[in-house]
């Protein structure tokens, strides 16, 4: 059984970085926690998010503008049975298992082709590896 602890994170697939930060930090208080070339991971609190800078991609393209991902937390304990699970009813795995961002992760897509991820990590955690 799949043990969901709650919402890691989520990535928004944005067109202009600087736009997008000045909305999320002026209009929605979010506090900038790192700024990159093509992305900034922001808080409220325990809530998280990700903004990855896509440009202005065609709205059919994958790499438009929207929710990348959603991000589920679970337990390191439960992880390896977690993908088990996955893997035993045929979800079809885009990204991992791997480790990355102090936590470790697998991404996958649900029937509609919405790409979910569970991850083991925090923000603490992935904030230490960009520093």
């Amino acid at each position: 059984m799949v043990k969901i602890l709650g919402v890691n994170h989520i990535t928004f697939a944005v067109k202009n970085l600087s736009r997008s930060l000045d909305f999320y930090q002026t209009v929605l208080n979010a506090e900038l926690v790192h700024k990159g070339r093509t992305d900034a991971y922001l808080e409220w609190g325990p809530v998280w998010i990700c903004l990855l800078e896509r440009g202005e991609a065609k709205k059919a393209d994958s790499k438009s503008a929207g929710v990348d991902h959603a991000a589920f937390t679970v337990h390191e304990n439960d992880f390896d049975q977690t993908v088990a699970v996955l893997k035993s009813n045929d979800v079809k795995i885009v990204r991992g298992p791997i480790k990355r961002g102090g936590g470790r992760c697998v991404n996958f897509l649900d029937p509609d082709g919405i790409q979910l991820e569970l991850n083991t990590g925090s923000l603490a955690g992935r904030m230490e590896n960009w520093v």
